[in-house]
């Protein structure tokens, strides 16, 4: 249901947003009932060892979830776009703008969030992968969306996809939560250099979510853990002040805000979405 009514026609590109179940879609459908017109990105295909075809979104998948939203008569369309490749994401958002005029808000959605490893086991290979993806990722949407936006002299939203780690460190995840703190950074300067051009710059963090990603999540670190994974899901709903992980439905509807004219005012923000168990 529908409920900022200015985010009707507005043009959103949502990059990595091509696995199923992912957050990438969950808030690719909640923008397209708000009535924005939806670009969905991701590589399509495997792009070498650290990015094998069960980690990302294939082509099939992207077409699934557009015609997910046509079906529910919400507009989309998707887009192959490697995010580690300038020439890509420039690409990306010239196909928003030939596809439907404009480009409003842009979402840094895409990121390697399954190489996990201790330090001493990580190969610097793995290091380099991770932190290109989310952070090099990162800083090239930012900066391509946004020579889109001042261009157009109209403002714009642009939201990077955090975690907990964001803000929290956790073992075993060394690369992650380095690129994931980073992402704090280029969050707060973008927001102040892009501010002059009412282009707001905001941060969601999320704690676990059992998306397919969450799922290997889960079973990895039960493993490395040995709690098994009753027990480690058990721990992990224990110190959530609200009782449970979070869910994508979560994420989309704090998406959403932030894209909405509710959220006018702020920019620069790492804003926890967590039940709790982040607060800081």
């Amino acid at each position: 249901m529908a409920i900022y009514s200015e985010l009707k026609n507005k043009v959103v590109v949502i990059t990595g947003a091509g696995r199923p179940k992912g957050l990438g879609e969950a808030m690719a459908k909640r923008l397209a009932e708000e009535g924005c017109k939806v670009v969905i990105t991701d590589i399509g295909q495997a792009a070498g060892e650290h990015m094998p075809e069960s980690a990302i979104g294939t082509s099939s998948e992207m077409q699934t979830i557009v015609d997910d939203i046509k079906n529910a008569g919400g507009e989309a369309s998707y887009f192959i776009c490697n995010v580690l490749h300038a020439e890509e994401v420039q690409a990306a958002v010239q196909f928003a703008v030939d596809t439907y005029g404009k480009l409003d808000i842009w979402i840094n959605n895409a990121g390697i969030g399954y190489l996990m490893k201790p330090i001493l086991d990580m190969e610097v290979s793995e290091w380099d992968s991770v932190l290109n993806v989310n952070l090099r990722g990162t800083f090239l949407g930012i900066k391509f969306a946004a020579e889109q936006m001042v261009k157009q002299g109209v403002g714009g939203k642009i939201i990077n996809i955090g975690s907990q780690a964001s803000k929290s460190a956790f073992a075993h995840a060394s690369a992650y939560t380095t690129s994931k703190h980073g992402m704090n950074g280029i969050t707060r300067v973008a927001a102040q250099e892009l501010g002059q051009y009412q282009i707001n710059v905001n941060q969601i963090c999320p704690n676990h979510i059992t998306t397919g990603l969450g799922a290997w999540q889960n079973e990895h670190f039960s493993e490395v853990t040995g709690k098994g994974h009753e027990q480690y899901m058990k721990d992990m709903r224990d110190r959530i002040p609200m009782g449970r992980p979070g869910l994508q439905d979560d994420i989309a509807k704090a998406c959403a805000f932030l894209c909405s004219d509710q959220a006018v005012y702020i920019t620069g923000e790492c804003m926890n979405v967590s039940g709790g168990e982040e607060y800081h």
